[in-house]
């Protein structure tokens, strides 16, 4: 396969890259937005003219769902345009291909009943959640309107190494990296609301079950999750058995969310059915190996 991938020097599309690339796909990758901005449909559409695609990954966006608080306007344009202008691009010049357009298990809201499966409804909470249903939606209508063959992948919360520590495992990993690296006995560490629940799978099982969809799914959406939810409390306490030292918290009022949604969790039957994918990699592993790489 010829692969294009755009966010590829994000946190899952080092991942997504070296995953192509050991399945002996060609992988060819969006520049950085210095050389090549996604933003411009031009670009966007000489950039696949240029790569002649069998399979687009679609991973650019702005990702934090609390940076998306402090500039709501400019997630959704950004987000909403990327994919439109993707989309586009492969309309025009890969029309064959198969899109898979990433998209995230905030766009659920709160759910009317946990696991949350692909027909529950919508409702987003916050401007990152939004822009990411819109651009589901816009991958949607490309796919009626236009016959392009699009999979839209609602990937639920995912960590490991490599992680930015915005996000709450690799925040609660530096942290504790930090404490053990001057020796402390018990460490203390920051942290937003315990007891909100989140569906983690390990990156490395995300960008397989990408590459799976791409190669056997049907367009459509698709969970892309383990369908199990961990307390932020859960996760602490596993980087603590992790680490081998008793580990305290504290309230940082600037890691409170608005609009917090107290659990988010993902039915993956469908995810399954059409692939056979399952998460292989163990919570235990994601967090051992996210403590080391900040050590």
């Amino acid at each position: 396969m010829r692969v294009f991938i755009t966010g590829a020097t994000g946190f899952s599309g080092p991942y997504l890259v070296a995953a192509c690339e050991a399945g002996g796909d060609t992988v060819v990758t969006a520049p950085p937005s210095s050389e090549a901005n996604l933003s411009d449909p031009a670009v966007a559409r000489r950039l696949i003219a240029e790569a002649k695609p069998d399979v687009v990954y679609h991973l650019a966006a702005r990702a934090h769902v609390g940076e998306s608080w402090a500039d709501p306007l400019g997630t959704l344009a950004n987000n909403v345009a990327l994919t439109a202008n993707v989309l586009e691009a492969v309309r025009h010049e890969a029309p064959e291909a198969v899109v898979v357009s990433v998209g995230s298990g905030e766009e659920y809201g709160p759910p009317e009943a946990v696991p949350t499966t692909e027909d529950a409804a919508l409702r987003p909470q916050n401007p990152y959640a939004v822009s990411k249903a819109s651009s589901g939606l816009v991958a949607r209508f490309y796919a009626d309107a236009h016959g392009l063959r699009v999979i839209h992948a609602r990937a639920f919360n995912h960590s490991g190494p490599g992680q930015k520590p915005i996000y709450a495992i690799a925040n609660f990993a530096t942290q504790i990296a930090r404490g053990l690296d001057e020796g402390r006995d018990v460490i203390r560490i920051g942290t937003g609301n315990l007891d909100t629940r989140r569906d983690f799978t390990d990156v490395r099982d995300v960008v397989r079950a990408y590459r799976l969809l791409a190669a056997r799914g049907e367009p459509g959406v698709y969970n892309v999750c383990s369908g199990v939810s961990r307390s932020a409390r859960e996760l602490i306490a596993g980087l603590s058995a992790v680490a081998g030292v008793p580990v305290e918290t504290e309230i940082d009022p600037s890691k409170l969310r608005a609009h917090e949604v107290m659990e988010i969790r993902g039915a993956n039957d469908r995810l399954r059915a059409a692939t056979g994918w399952q998460p292989e990699i163990p919570l235990e592993q994601t967090l051992r190996d996210t403590l080391e790489s900040f050590r």
